[in-house]
């Protein structure tokens, strides 16, 4: 039987880019391919707690799981228009819903999942997937708080406090322009929940969106035109101001399709201090046979992390030879 994590410790999976896809011909079927790879992956996620991790991992057993974070890029089409690919995101949907549920009761994966969106679920803020999480936000175990447009929310398991932040982190009001991504204000919801949340306690705090900090860690130009880039270099930076005061034990999300693990300063990718980020692998995409997802125990705002692997869409995994540990900062 799996130890169980206790009051302060508790450990979690980080997954994302599982990128279900329905047929393009018939888009009222989830493609073979997809369905194979994304079903093989809840079967492994379910099937991990009580087993053993190799030394070159870092040892010990896999603790019982809280639940699965989703790191974006659930669904394939939702970035696509037009009625068959309406019909396309809404098979999507459905085969995401029948694997993962919401509580670890109603799905194939045994766990609670708390998942967000990417810019294949939702780029410019509406669409099947939004209106889904909003639904699913009023009854997700455990949360605490739900921003006031019903997409991002926040929760805690033991002493951390988690936060679900959506496809960018945004937007810095004093910067007009246009973004090529729509934040739907979890930069405020981020900014009044870990005020109302955390406050000056402490606790240690993760923190999870779907694109990536490395690209856009660069100087904040306010009167740039506006240009091409996912996330806006300005909200990037006022992101780190909102989050730089509390204690970051990490930051998770995906979008690139492979591991990435730095230390985070604000401006640079290569700080030799700073916030611990955690790029995660895609998980269950379906034109990949390597995919990967993230092991995670928290314990008193220090998080230990490893990484599980697959080459042949998990028909078979391994343990990446690798750990990284991290403390909260500040």
């Amino acid at each position: 039987m799996a130890d169980e994590a206790s009051a302060a410790e508790v450990a979690f999976f980080v997954v994302g880019d599982t990128h279900y896809l329905a047929n393009r011909e018939r888009p009222a079927e989830i493609d073979d391919k997809s369905a194979d790879v994304c079903e093989r992956l809840v079967e492994t996620l379910n099937q991990l707690a009580g087993t053993e991790i190799p030394e070159a991992a870092g040892g010990g057993k896999v603790l019982a799981p809280a639940g699965v974070i989703h790191v974006g890029d659930v669904i394939d089409t939702g970035d696509k228009n037009g009625a068959a690919q309406n019909e396309m995101q809404r098979t999507e949907l459905a085969r995401f819903r029948e694997d993962y549920g919401l509580t670890g009761k109603d799905g194939r994966l045994k766990y609670p999942v708390f998942e967000i969106a990417g810019n294949h679920d939702s780029p410019h803020g509406g669409g099947p997937f939004i209106d889904t999480i909003k639904e699913r936000n009023k009854s997700r175990p455990g949360v605490v708080n739900v921003s006031d447009n019903g997409v991002h929310y926040s929760w805690d398991w033991g002493g951390t406090h988690f936060v679900n932040l959506g496809l960018i982190v945004g937007t810095d009001a004093a910067v007009s322009r246009r973004r090529r991504y729509a934040a739907l204000d979890s930069l405020a919801f981020l900014v009044s929940d870990l005020k109302k949340h955390v406050g000056e306690s402490g606790r240690p705090v993760v923190l999870t969106h779907h694109v990536d900090i490395a690209r856009y860690s660069v100087a904040c130009d306010p009167q740039a035109a506006p240009d091409s880039k996912e996330w806006d270099p300005c909200d990037v930076h006022a992101f780190h101001k909102a989050i730089k005061d509390y204690k970051v034990a990490g930051i998770f999300y995906g979008h690139t399709h492979a591991r990435s693990v730095f230390q985070w300063d604000g401006a640079s990718v290569k700080a030799n201090s700073g916030i611990r980020v955690f790029n995660n692998d895609n998980s269950s995409h379906f034109a990949s046979d390597a995919q990967a997802f993230f092991y995670v125990e928290s314990r008193g705002g220090k998080l230990l992390v490893r990484e599980y692997q697959t080459k042949d869409r998990w028909q078979a995994g391994f343990w990446t030879p690798m750990n990284w540990n991290t403390l909260a900062n500040g």
